[in-house]
């Protein structure tokens, strides 16, 4: 080795002692320290000596520039005096225990770490070895081994892996040299290669020969050789080794036997090491079965609880749960086949589509998977890094092909096929000559509007029912006399289900009255077909009165006498005319539509009466009770229960529907106090897993009582049974079955979308039969994704007829103890095509109920149904003024039969005069979809934001429509929303999946939307802007989704020109303006990157093919908000409208910034709205551009989120302190004109 010049650093004195000693080494090549040994030793003794008493003596050797480091390491390798190597030893000890690693990485870096074993192969050759050098050289490399990065390559390649082990056997009784020697094995055994070399050198069993039972002598060893150890069993080759050699009975018994005699836990380590090792070898099913087999759940479990009341112990109880839940046995779900308990036969089955797959499989596909799905495949790799081996790259998915990432407007279909959406835009060719504008209230107005839904009602009528409360308690019976003479003296309050001897009723019978003029009781027939006598007319309060009044407690259920009723009428007219709540409804429960008995299945729901006359002849009595409830419709302009219930019976669902859930019929009113998000307890998750653990140690305890389930039909409670009822059997329902395990604790189940075997996450049922005061635990067991923001403050939410009745009708977040975590339930990897993540997920939260013998509701997030929406369509029908535009139409049928309705919205005309016509058909485009996906519910809610400030009468919502037209198809998946789906349509397809190529047959909604834009795109009449509503499970806030060229290429890396990346900045304006004016939106949470994921998507599909620069998905959050106003509160119903509310007010700023009048109070706005300085870019054309400094750094963004939120993100949310780039904004729109 030629031997370096001694230089110093500038600075450092060179008559500096150390410096000049180093010099004196340097001139010593390797004859002249074989020849001069002693003047060798002299001078490296030296050398230690100064650096051990001399800091800075250590800095001169190590400073920057200093070649100091290159002639020991040369003198190293020069020496063949081992008191010579000995001294550099020393020396490079002492140099190397200081400095951070700083110095280690010098040491590395100048080959360090190959002279250490050079000199190792070297020491091993000579008899005997000498101890002292073998100690030094172990030493020295358990410091540099974490810090190279190629140290397991190196050892191997040098034969040093061959030494140590050597030297291990040779000095197993010897700790001095033998704690170096396992500090070098942990490292080694990082590489994968290494661990398996050393395996089958016997090292795993050397290991076990080392550790041993509880001691005070030795614990540094003993943790140093359980890493070891723990190392070298990520192998799988290792880890199976020590399961035939019989070794998980002793680590067990080595763990139980350190955890009963480290009273003190100053061993932590060590039991936290043996645990480790547990841990590696349960990755393997045959480790899973011995772990079982020694009785290893019991063992943990009882030591874990032990531990629990020590806080600093909570690194053995993590470890532990986490052993015990992967080796909990695997169990397919409780249910016939995971596919749907529902099958939709489809028109076609293409091949290789989603039910050809899923109807294809053979039997026994269920099955659980017993692979070693907690194993990575075992490589024949050289990365020593765990950090290497697990990384992967993230931006994988982004579009890298600059052809597809430029949009080229491609219509696709010949205009001749495009031509039959022309009568979807009669606005363009509307002359509205024989239209009057006398726009006063008496005016009528376009007669191009279509009332879509009265005869589907008509078409499609069928039975359903409409649950309600049951019977309250004595104190809320007005009067004792009131009762039906019929019921017998020792019969209860709590009333049985209506009996099939019963006829059940028919609503097209039943008149609700509201109207306030009207003094006109309420008849209802009773189940003998007889007309009960009328209720006494209410006097309607005033509508500012109507929140305060139902504050109020009502008087309760009135159970009116055939008889007695002509003799009451007076003084029951007088009560109700003293009440403070005098805006009632009168509902006869059960309430069925058709006149057909509806099948109840799993004994559980809300068929609650009352048997008066069920025992008697008809004249003695046939009335059910009548309950008073609040007429939330006074709250709710766009709710009208009659109205509801007409639409129902025109909704077509796959199971026949035959009930109405109460929270859809009655309405929501969203409350007035805010939810904040739930603090999450400590250990409650942990907790949770050990009850869950119990069931197998302790299986007696367990009831495994099935109490509702849709696959069968027969009744499974008992009238007097302590078990909660269930239902799901109505519109937009989701629960399969449900199972009491113990007395207060249910594991449910829920359905996976109709023809498909997943997406479960959607639920939806009711509840009945409750204690109170008792904490019941719901356990929904078939999640599928990897975490949810129910571990982050989200909530379900609860819906309570009694609190209803009383004067609350509100969804409201209920739920405590509430965690989200990987069960013991899996699903084969044939069944799921091979997709990953096997194993289910449960999501459980405890409810204690305040009303006995209520009936509740729970939801993943508030519900709005496809019959809702046609009842929110109908009332707007009603809100029209004559100065709006407004048509309904059908764009297509479902596969089902249900109608997809699309809105056309806009402001009349001001005249007849050319001028006005000419600019109401020249308005740009606004075009609006969502509900996609039918368990984003929160999306529906936005979008009745939109609609109502559309069609309301304030000077914006005028403005606004003279401004644009907006064509909205206000729910693309009525199907999937009708039936419970969470995610696909019945043809078991995500539908936001099929925009490239929709099928006709089994996408119509698509294909029918697609073509609807493909046709403004033929005639020129691209919409603006394109917006699809949806919800986002994984996140916060409500932020949106676009499409730029230049972003996704600075995100990917690839090489592009910088005509590549030319694009108007527009796309950023619309979010930018809505990060101002919404406080729930949050732009730091916005991408434009474009995935190869995502590229059928509506977003990415309209951007590229009808050449919409404005192309967004705006993804809400289900949960709640970590930043602005509604930071630490959870969304609700409130500011979801009022998301959608300020969609359109942004829509206006839009307008308004992209206008062609270069005024300056537009500069003035935009510096308002904006918060920057605005300029106009050239006087005539249309672009502004909104300066602002441009941040060093693009924001963190994460792309495997949007909508399709399968993969695992971490909670940050990849928002907050991240900069947003690109924030200069720009807009060119000369084709939209007024």
């Amino acid at each position: 080795m030629n031997k370096p010049k001694m230089a110093t650093e500038k600075g450092v004195p060179s008559n500096s002692r150390v410096v000049m000693l180093l010099g004196q080494l340097e001139k010593m090549d390797g004859e002249v320290m074989l020849r001069d040994v002693e003047t060798a030793r002299l001078v490296t003794a030296k050398i230690l000596h100064l650096i051990q008493t001399q800091e800075k003596s250590g800095k001169e050797v190590m400073s920057k520039g200093s070649s100091g480091m290159e002639v020991i390491l040369s003198s190293l390798e020069n020496s063949r005096d081992v008191q010579t190597t000995l001294n550099i030893m020393y020396i490079l000890s002492e140099l190397l225990t200081v400095g951070r690693g700083r110095r280690v990485g010098v040491f590395v870096s100048k080959g360090g770490t190959g002279v250490l074993f050079q000199i190792l192969i070297s020491a091993s050759k000579e008899l005997p070895p000498s101890e002292e050098l073998m100690l030094q050289l172990h030493s020295l490399l358990a410091k540099v081994g974490p810090k190279d990065r190629k140290f397991g390559v190196k050892a191997r390649l040098s034969g040093a892996l061959n030494v140590t082990v050597d030297v291990m056997k040779q000095n197993l009784q010897n700790a001095k040299v033998l704690l170096p020697c396992l500090q070098v094995l942990r490292v080694y055994s990082n590489n994968s290669v290494n661990a398996i070399s050393l395996g089958k050198t016997g090292m795993v069993e050397v290991m076990f020969k080392i550790v041993g039972p509880y001691s005070k002598k030795n614990t540094s060893l003993f943790k140093v050789a359980l890493d070891a150890l723990g190392a070298l069993l990520k192998s799988k080759t290792n880890a199976r080794r020590a399961v035939d050699s019989g070794h998980v009975p002793v680590l067990l018994a080595l763990y139980l036997d350190w955890h009963r005699n480290d009273t003190r836990h100053r061993c932590m380590l060590i039991r936290k090491g043996l645990l480790v090792c547990l841990r590696n070898i349960t990755n393997l099913k045959v480790g899973r079965r011995a772990f079982l087999e020694a009785d290893g759940m019991r063992i943990l479990y009882h030591s874990s609880t032990e531990c629990l009341p020590v806080r600093t112990l909570d690194p053995l109880i993590n470890t532990s749960s986490l052993i015990m839940r992967k080796c909990f046995p695997k169990n397919r779900l409780p249910v016939p086949t995971i596919n749907s308990a529902f099958h939709f036969q489809l028109p076609q089955v293409p091949p290789g589509g989603a039910g050809d797959q899923l109807y294809s499989q053979l039997s026994g596909v269920d099955d659980v998977d017993e692979s070693d799905d907690n194993e990575e495949t075992e490589g024949e790799t050289d990365t020593d890094n765990e950090e290497d081996k697990d990384q992967c790259n993230l931006n994988d998915d982004i579009e890298t092909d600059l052809n597809k990432l430029h949009p080229d407007r491609n219509i696709g279909r010949p205009f001749e096929e495009l031509k039959v959406y022309q009568k979807f835009f009669s606005e363009l060719s509307e002359d509205f000559q024989g239209y009057s504008f006398d726009f006063s209230k008496s005016a009528s107005t376009t007669s191009s509007s279509t009332y879509l839904f009265s005869s589907s009602s008509a078409r499609f009528s069928r039975p359903a029912e409409v649950p309600t409360a049951q019977t309250p308690s004595p104190k809320q019976i007005p009067d004792s006399q009131n009762v039906c003479t019929s019921v017998k003296e020792h019969q209860t309050l709590s009333s049985p289900s209506l009996t099939s001897s019963q006829t059940p009723l028919d609503l097209d019978t039943i008149h609700l009255s509201k109207n306030k003029d009207q003094q006109e009781g309420i008849n209802i027939p009773t189940p003998d077909r007889c007309t009960a006598p009328p209720s006494f007319s209410r006097s309607l309060s005033q509508g500012h009165m109507i929140e305060q009044e139902l504050s109020h407690p009502l008087e309760g259920v009135s159970l009116e006498d055939k008889g007695n009723q002509n003799a009451e009428a007076g003084s029951e007219k007088v009560k109700h005319e003293g009440s403070p709540v005098n805006n009632l409804r009168h509902v006869q429960p059960p309430l069925l539509l058709g006149g057909f008995p509806v099948r109840r299945t799993g004994g559980g729901g809300s068929n609650v009466g009352s048997d008066c006359g069920s025992e008697g002849t008809e004249d003695e009595g046939g009335d059910a009770p009548l309950l008073e409830v609040p007429d939330t419709a006074q709250l709710l302009p766009l709710h009208d229960p009659d109205l509801y219930v007409e639409m129902v019976k025109g909704t077509q669902s796959v199971p026949q529907y035959a009930e109405v859930a109460y929270p859809d019929y009655f309405g929501h009113v969203a409350p007035m106090l805010k939810e904040p998000l739930l603090d999450r307890i400590y250990g409650v998750q942990r907790s949770k897993i050990f009850q869950d653990i119990e069931r197998l140690i302790h299986p007696n305890d367990i009831l495994d009582k099935v109490v509702y389930d849709i696959d069968h039909a027969s009744p499974m409670i008992e009238e007097n049974s302590e078990s909660l009822k269930f239902n799901s059997q109505f519109e937009s329902g989701n629960l399969r079955k449900a199972i009491q395990v113990r007395k207060y604790e249910y594991d449910l189940v829920l359905n996976a979308d109709i023809n498909s075997n997943h997406y479960h996450q959607w639920f939806y049922f009711e509840v009945s039969g409750m204690r109170v005061g008792t904490a019941y635990r719901f356990n929904i067991i078939n999640c599928e994704k990897s975490n949810s923001q129910f571990n982050y403050g989200m909530q379900p939410l609860m819906y309570s007829v009694q609190e209803a009745i009383s004067g609350k009708p509100h969804w409201v977040r209920t739920g405590t103890d509430i965690c989200y975590y990987k069960n013991h339930f899996a699903r084969s990897s044939v069944a799921t095509g091979g997709q990953k993540g096997k194993s289910y997920y449960t999501l459980t939260f405890s409810v204690n109920f305040i009303h006995k013998e209520d009936v509740c509701y729970f939801a993943y997030h508030y519900p709005y149904t496809y019959s809702t929406l046609k009842m929110h369509l109908s009332k707007l029908e009603d809100m029209r003024t004559p100065q709006i535009y407004l048509r309904q139409d059908v764009l297509c049928e479902t596969l089902s039969g249900n109608t997809c309705p699309l809105l056309t919205i806009t402001a009349m005309p001001e005249s007849k005069s050319s001028d006005h016509i000419c600019q109401f058909r020249n308005r740009p485009f606004i075009f609006l979809s969502a509900r996609v996906h039918p368990g984003e519910t929160n999306a529906s809610w936005v979008m009745k934001g939109t609609l109502e400030f559309l069609m309301g009468t304030s000077a914006l919502a005028v403005n606004l429509r003279e401004a644009y037209n907006f064509k909205i198809v206000p729910m693309l998946n009525p199907d999937g929303v009708v039936n419970g789906n969470h995610r696909c349509s019945l043809s078991g397809e995500d539908l936001n999946r099929q925009w490239q190529n929709p099928d006709p047959e089994l996408h119509p909604t698509i294909y029918h939307t697609k073509g609807l834009l493909q046709y403004l795109a033929y005639i020129q009449r691209a919409p603006l802007v394109f917006c699809d509503y949806h919800g986002h499970s994984r996140k916060k806030n409500v932020f949106m989704y676009g499409c730029s060229v230049k972003e996704t290429v600075w995100q990917s890396n690839i090489s592009a020109t910088s005509s590549d990346l030319q694009e108007d900045l527009g796309y950023r304006t619309l979010p930018k303006i809505l990060s101002q004016i919404a406080p729930a939106f949050s732009m730091a949470s916005s991408s434009f990157v474009v995935e190869r994921s995502k590229e059928s998507t509506a977003r990415v599909v309209v951007w590229r093919e009808i050449g919409v620069k404005r192309s967004y998905t705006m993804e809400s959050t289900l949960c709640g908000c970590d930043q602005g106003k509604y930071k630490g509160l959870q969304i609700s119903t409130r500011e979801l409208e009022e998301m959608g509310a300020q969609f359109c007010l942004a829509m206006l700023r839009l307008k308004r910034l992209t206008s062609l009048r270069n005024h300056q109070n537009l500069l003035d706005l935009e510096s308002d709205i904006i918060g920057t300085q605005s300029k106009s870019v050239s006087s005539c054309t249309t672009t502004y551009v909104l300066e602002e400094d441009e941040p060093s750094f693009l924001e963190a963004i994460d792309y495997s989120a949007e909508s399709n939120d399968e993969d695992p993100e971490p909670e940050s949310d990849l928002c907050g302190d991240v900069q947003e780039n690109f924030d200069q904004l720009s807009d060119s729109e000369t084709r939209h004109r007024n």
